[in-house]
């Protein structure tokens, strides 16, 4: 049985379990209460006829005779039984008895001797109200006459002075009240046992028809009930999942799809492709021809794509004019790319709506995964980025490329939230922030400078690297404000650390666009000149490949810069093809070897790597520059760099980065001291004295080594 199947059941089944049982409770207790009513009313009727017998059969005795010991007269036993005569057969016997347990007459036998029940006896002659003195054996006794067997319903009652004939002596004491013995009648129960049984037997049957009737009604309601609930549940489940115009998987059910195929792909290494597709000036088509014909021209759409591809696929449409087409297995992108130019061949005949032949295109965008996206959210953006790709430049079919990926509509919002960020309203909590990773110099341990890390936390989005921010504001135009945000904030700080007693150097880490013009050095003058803080606290630092690629342009700005006296640093050297006479010409001060070399130095590294830091750490000193790695992780890279002559160094080691406000406590810990800044730093790297300490600023990518 299925696990649906099962689920359908066990609504009904539950109910039927405990509907039996509570059906059976009931009926069982109706029984017993119908039962338990009858039987007290038959021993009320029997008792109540009892109570008469007792009275005839003493109305005709002396109170006097049941206190003496002995039996009645033959005169007064002979009144007795007159007096009892007329109650038929179903009196059996009476018996009277003295107080003490004496048999005074039997209507069963004359001169019979025997023994009460002592217990009732004794109930019976207690003093108290004498209706709660009279005792019924309800259970009731068994006797034999001849052949045939009876019931007996055995009752005592009490006498009283008042129920017998009076004649008392004149001395005598008692008084119309008092008890002087029992009255034992014995009465055939046999018919009322007979017809007590046959009415529990038929209270039984009857009840327990109408519970099973009744059962039967409830379940087929409670059955019908379920099947509808499940029906419904069902319905609603699929309307859920599916799209209402089309019948396709909609957007929903595409991603539980996704989320699947690439677990399975996980598991099996394979490859996740999904293509997105809408159709051409659709808008016009809705336009002209209104938006029945438009819902028309989706269906055909849906039709057409639901039976051209495999079996394994998944076709859904995410909205409006857009499809999705999931690939939970396929080889290679190339494949994938082949599958949508056959899915864009399907457009080519007309789409008849009404008696219109129409003509339709559509661009579908292709991505991979793990080629393009590692989970299914980036799988489904970078297919989108791709379709647009192909709608825009006219492809029909685009396969994601990371360069068209600022057409993006996700970028686009982003970069909104980057204007925001850069210009936040009055009260709002600042988005942009600076933090701080310490320069250490090798050869004392000491803290020597920080570079400072651009910092994003996006309200919705949290914490956004640098890495995507920086691209997107480069390609936008908008580096320059980052810019600007960066150097206000680093030296806005310097001011502030000074203010506090502390020079503290910042350097800022300028793009490739601020380079090339003289703006960047107005605003670091006006800056420095606002805020009172000396050019030698502020480094600069460009990456080499900036430099190589508009060197006319870049070495003009970076002379102004030294004339102020920022000193200026070369970013990542070792990636860029700056060669010798370039670097000798260069105004700069500092050299900071690349990460990439800096990791190959660790245990099992690639090989030759020393003498590659070497060569450059020989070449900078030659022209007096000085030398920091980064992305220092561990002690041992550390000596080895130590080893090599390497000036400062820069990492997790040391510090992750840390907001402005643990500066301070960031520098006692690593053990700041307070040099001077005394001649060129050329010259103090040339001569191999500890070089002049300086703060960098980064507001370009992250560094590895940062958090």
């Amino acid at each position: 049985m299925t696990s649906a199947v099962r689920r359908r059941w066990s609504l009904p089944r539950y109910f039927a379990v405990v509907s039996v049982l509570a059906m059976a409770a009931l009926g069982v207790a109706l029984v017993w209460v119908t039962s338990s009513v009858m039987t007290t009313q038959a021993l009320r009727d029997g008792t109540t006829m009892a109570t008469a017998v007792s009275s005839y059969a003493t109305a005709t005795v002396p109170a006097d005779a049941f206190a003496v010991t002995g039996a009645l007269t033959g005169e007064q036993a002979d009144a007795v039984e007159r007096s009892i005569a007329g109650f038929g057969d179903r009196l059996v016997e009476v018996r009277l008895w003295s107080a003490d347990g004496v048999l005074l007459f039997s209507s069963v036998e004359r001169g019979s001797t025997g023994f009460p029940d002592g217990e009732r006896l004794d109930r019976v002659m207690a003093s108290g109200n004498p209706d709660a003195r009279v005792q019924v054996d309800v259970s009731g006794e068994r006797t034999t006459a001849g052949a045939t067997e009876r019931d007996v319903l055995d009752v005592y009652t009490p006498v009283q002075v008042a129920d017998t004939a009076g004649l008392l002596d004149a001395g005598s004491t008692l008084a119309p009240d008092d008890v002087v013995g029992a009255a034992e009648i014995l009465l055939d129960h046999t018919a009322s046992s007979a017809a007590l049984a046959e009415a529990v037997r038929t209270v039984t049957l009857v009840t327990a028809g109408g519970l099973v009737a009744l059962f039967l009604l409830l379940f087929r309601t409670v059955m019908t009930t379920s099947r509808r609930l499940q029906s419904t549940a069902l319905e609603n489940a699929r309307l859920a999942l599916l799209d209402s115009l089309t019948g396709l998987p909609n957007r929903r059910l595409l991603a539980d799809r996704m989320r699947r195929a690439i677990l399975d792909a996980g598991r099996d290494e394979t490859r996740v492709g999904l293509m997105l597709l809408d159709i051409d000036r659709f808008k016009d088509i809705n336009d002209s021809l209104g938006h029945d014909r438009g819902d028309e021209l989706l269906e055909q759409v849906a039709a057409r794509l639901r039976n051209a591809l495999r079996h394994e696929d998944v076709v859904a449409r995410l909205g409006g004019d857009e499809f999705a087409i999931l690939l939970p297995d396929v080889r290679s992108v190339a494949n994938a790319e082949r599958l949508a130019h056959r899915v864009r061949h399907l457009f080519v005949p007309p789409f008849t709506l009404g008696e219109i032949p129409l003509h339709v295109d559509t661009s579908v965008g292709v991505a991979c995964l793990p080629d393009h996206a590692d989970d299914a959210s980036s799988l489904m953006r970078t297919a989108d980025i791709a379709m647009y790709a192909a709608k825009n430049h006219r492809k029909g079919v685009a396969v994601y490329s990371p360069d068209e990926d600022d057409s993006s509509p996700a970028r686009l919002v982003l970069l909104g939230d980057l204007h925001r960020a850069l210009a936040p309203e009055p009260g709002a909590a600042p988005e942009l922030v600076m933090h701080y990773q310490p320069k250490v110099a090798l050869s004392t341990g000491r803290t020597v400078g920080f570079e400072a890390l651009m910092r994003w936390r996006h309200p919705t989005r949290g914490l956004i690297a640098p890495t995507v921010f920086v691209p997107l504001a480069e390609q936008s135009g908008l580096i320059h404000d980052i810019t600007r945000f960066a150097l206000t904030e680093c030296v806005t700080q310097l001011a502030r650390w000074r203010a506090e007693g502390h020079d503290v150097p910042v350097a800022v880490n300028l793009s490739a666009h601020d380079v090339t013009t003289s703006q960047v050095v107005e605003l670091i003058e006006s800056l420095l000149a606002d805020h009172a803080v000396p050019a030698a606290l502020l480094d600069v630092e460009i990456t080499e490949t900036a430099l190589v690629a508009d060197r006319s342009r870049v070495v003009p700005v970076l002379e102004r810069l030294g004339e102020l006296g920022v000193r200026v640093a070369i970013d990542d050297f070792g990636i860029g093809n700056t060669s010798i006479s370039q670097l000798r010409d260069l105004p700069v001060d500092e050299l900071k070897i690349d990460r990439l070399f800096v990791s190959d130095l660790r245990e099992g590294g690639r090989d030759g790597a020393e003498v590659v830091v070497q060569a450059m750490v020989d070449l900078a000193h030659s022209f007096g520059l000085r030398v920091v790695a980064e992305g220092v992780e561990d002690e041992y890279i550390a000596g080895i760099l130590r080893g090599l002559g390497v000036d400062h160094a820069q990492g997790f080691l040391y510090s992750e980065a840390v907001p402005a406000r643990q500066v301070p406590q960031l520098r006692a810990s690593l053990g700041e001291r307070h040099p001077r800044h005394t001649g060129s730093s050329r010259a103090s790297a040339t001569a191999g004295a500890v070089p002049t300490r300086g703060v960098e600023a980064a507001t370009g990518t992250d560094r590895p080594s940062g958090p």
